[in-house]
């Protein structure tokens, strides 16, 4: 697979590439992002290899990203309608202003129209509500959002980070009042955060929301710097923010490595591999800061893993789910097939159960 072998995006008609460039790093506000020129040769690296999917967000490094993509971009007319050019509102970059963020109208709004001049641009492909906004009414954020694509302001609906009743309840919403739904899903997803297949992926899969995985890697965990002995980056800095892994998470480390090994490939690229297999997903967030993490990144879609090595990193990093999943997985064949062999799973007894009803 390559950059150029795009996927249609949920239900939509949408085509974006495989691996999607997170920008959340270009800008060096905040002293853990890229400067522009390393951020221009990583966007430029990853537009030439065919990649035509770009993901940030109002607030990343302050406005800055979003000022870098719009700059690069005015610079080559014409290349920008060949990218699918994604960002979000929610966060609010006006210090003390209630309504500087968040999902309501007038939030919405101007929001919009601050990222449309940073990007420089009329119009974004996907616009994603960053997270769940308490004090708004859904339908408030559902009819501006409605409102924006009838306007040709922005093309598709996205959310991030938002939990899986509220978002059933907005898409549902939308497709009862004939507003534009929910097309994708972005939300953290790796070997080492799985509690989404709990609810967030049965939801995707269920209403064909597309799947984009954020922090495939969580925080560099996955990266293959670090290691159990004690290995790990010598960003002291980032590594004081995002903290150590803990001894489970090491566990799932080693598992990697040890199957990357066998591969002859990275811990990064065999971890963004296996998100490959997984149902639902579309598109991979990468979030390299440099060009030579983007190159090892891309190094995961030449990557084809085992059956034998996909069960392995399952095993692994398989996760205690909130209730009533674990519930659901446990007992519910159990309850509902009473030992009979369905869809070629024999499934156990609920122990109480006898040869026939007795009463």
């Amino acid at each position: 697979m390559a950059l150029d072998s795009y996927i249609t995006l949920g239900r939509s008609g949408l085509r974006v590439s495989p691996f999607c460039l997170g920008a959340m790093t270009f800008g060096d506000e905040g002293g853990m992002g890229a400067g522009v020129a390393e951020s221009e040769r990583v966007l430029g690296t990853y537009l030439d290899r065919g990649g035509n999917f770009v993901d940030t967000a109002n607030f990343y490094t302050n406005g800055h990203s979003e000022k870098i993509l719009g700059d690069f971009f005015a610079r080559q007319p014409g290349r920008r309608d060949r990218v699918v050019l994604a960002t979000k509102f929610f966060g609010n970059l006006h210090l003390g202003d209630p309504n500087g963020g968040g999902a309501g109208r007038k939030a919405i709004i101007d929001q919009l129209d601050q990222s449309l001049r940073r990007l420089r641009t009329d119009y974004i492909d996907l616009y994603w509500l960053h997270n769940h906004d308490r004090a708004t009414p859904v339908e408030e954020t559902l009819r501006t959002l409605d409102d924006l694509v009838t306007a040709g302001k922005i093309r598709y609906v996205g959310f991030s980070n938002t939990p899986a009743w509220f978002t059933a309840q907005a898409h549902t919403i939308a497709l009862l009042r004939g507003w534009t739904p929910v097309t994708a899903l972005q939300i953290e997803y790796s070997l080492l955060e799985r509690t989404v297949e709990g609810e967030l992926l049965p939801l995707a899969l269920d209403t064909g929301m597309a799947v984009l995985p954020w922090s495939p890697l969580r925080n560099g965990f996955l990266s293959g710097k670090y290691t159990r002995l004690g290995g790990r980056p010598a960003d002291v800095r980032r590594a004081s923010a995002v903290g150590t892994p803990s001894e489970a998470e090491y566990d799932v480390i080693d598992t990697l490595a040890k199957v990357a090994e066998e591969a002859g490939a990275s811990s990064a690229a065999l971890a963004l591999a296996w998100l490959r297999t997984r149902p639902g997903v579309t598109s991979v967030l990468l979030g390299p800061r440099r060009l030579d993490h983007l190159e090892d990144n891309l190094t995961g879609l030449a990557v084809t893993l085992t059956p034998a090595q996909i069960a392995a990193l399952d095993q692994v990093s398989a996760p205690t789910l909130n209730y009533p999943a674990e519930l659901n997985r446990r007992v519910g064949s159990m309850l509902m097939y009473a030992g009979a062999t369905v869809d070629g799973e024999k499934t156990e007894v609920y122990p109480p159960l006898l040869d026939g009803a007795r009463h």
